[in-house]
């Protein structure tokens, strides 16, 4: 079997779960597998010699589009798999000739949790955001299949842009397993990770951790990821939380610093299913959330979700795993849940499963 891999871009969550999954099945002798797009800007290594240099750096690019399905046809795959939304509307010309399939990573930064989740009256997304929902659901409709990594995503592709259920399969991320290491002692050292954007709620976090007692007096805060809100951040965190907090810009290597800290924070008002929840799971650390798309499904149990764009709630469960004297046992279960639920082999067995499924 030949599979097809494109993405569009040279880092973020769908590129690393591309190379994870493409480099477990290279390893498995079950496919022929070739990444097409951008050199990843981590992890390439693990596809050297599988991967196919293709850019396409703007949807309305008709020509780099045209090149990239060139690039496609001539290798002549069984599985075009597209891995980000740009990757999508390029694939989609080549359904004629081949199996496409598509991951549904996430909707536009407008999309409201409330909107998203069907309540009656909530605030709708800008007209712009309608258009590129209208597309991918277009898209959607017409492709083989379309992967969601979390139910919650399906339930909207179904129950918002009227995808038919059939067309939708629900298939987690993937992330590494090198070793959980749950924190000794009680949590002092937090990392946030993520695009520094307003959906992924850093100043609400930094908010929350000024707040009198919630954040004891030796513990700090890593801020991996950069941004628009960089600069206002900076100057919010030197403001309340003078000393305490270390931004250090985009990282390649944010599963070993994760292992490096005793638990994530990750504060957003919408998210589908967070790479990086999975890798702090992994990892064997404990994870402070908000109730946003699957996060809840990843941290059942745990008690450590709070309520998107609520400071106080946020600052509650922050107060709460400060305090807690063994944060070691619940990295523990949920290291155990990532081994069964996020291992890369887990996750190559159910896409070698669907693709089978599609050829047959």
């Amino acid at each position: 079997m030949k599979v097809a891999y494109l993405v569009t871009q040279d880092r973020g969550g769908p590129v690393d779960v591309t190379v994870r999954l493409a480099a477990t099945l290279i390893a498995s002798g079950e496919a022929d597998v070739r990444v097409f797009g951008p050199v990843p800007s981590r992890g390439a290594e693990l596809v050297a010699g599988h991967h196919e240099e293709v850019p396409v750096e703007r949807k309305g690019d008709l020509r780099a589009g045209w090149r990239a399905r060139r690039a496609l046809r001539a290798w002549r795959p069984d599985v075009v798999h597209a891995q980000d939304r740009r990757a999508g509307l390029v694939s989609a010309a080549l359904r004629w000739r081949h199996r496409v399939v598509q991951t549904y990573h996430g909707v536009p930064d407008d999309v409201g949790e409330e909107w998203f989740r069907g309540a009656r009256g909530a605030a709708g997304p800008s007209g712009y955001t309608r258009t590129v929902l209208a597309a991918d659901a277009g898209v959607a409709r017409f492709l083989h299949r379309t992967i969601v990594p979390a139910p919650s995503m399906g339930d909207f592709l179904v129950r918002r842009l009227r995808v038919p259920a059939h067309r939708v399969t629900h298939i987690d991320n993937c992330v590494d397993l090198p070793g959980s290491c749950p924190p000794g002692g009680p949590v002092r050292k937090l990392v946030f990770v993520g695009l520094l954007v307003a959906r992924k709620g850093l100043l609400s976090l930094l908010e929350a951790l000024a707040l009198p007692g919630v954040m004891p007096a030796d513990a700090s805060l890593t801020v991996i990821g950069d941004g628009p809100l960089r600069v206002v951040a900076e100057r919010q965190a030197r403001r309340d939380l003078a000393g305490r907090v270390d931004f250090l810009g985009f990282r390649a290597d944010v599963p070993a610093q994760l292992r490096r800290h005793d638990a994530l924070v990750l504060p957003s008002t919408l998210e589908q299913q967070p790479l990086v929840v999975a890798e702090a799971m992994a990892a064997g650390k404990p994870v402070v959330a908000t109730d946003t798309g699957g996060v809840a499904d990843m941290l059942a149990g745990t008690g450590n979700l709070a309520t998107a764009g609520d400071v106080a709630a946020l600052a509650a469960r922050l107060r709460a795993l400060f305090a807690d004297p063994d944060p070691g046992r619940t990295g523990r279960a949920l290291a155990e849940r990532a081994r069964t639920r996020f291992a890369p082999d887990v996750c190559a067995r159910r896409h070698l499963t669907l693709y089978r499924e599609l050829l047959s």
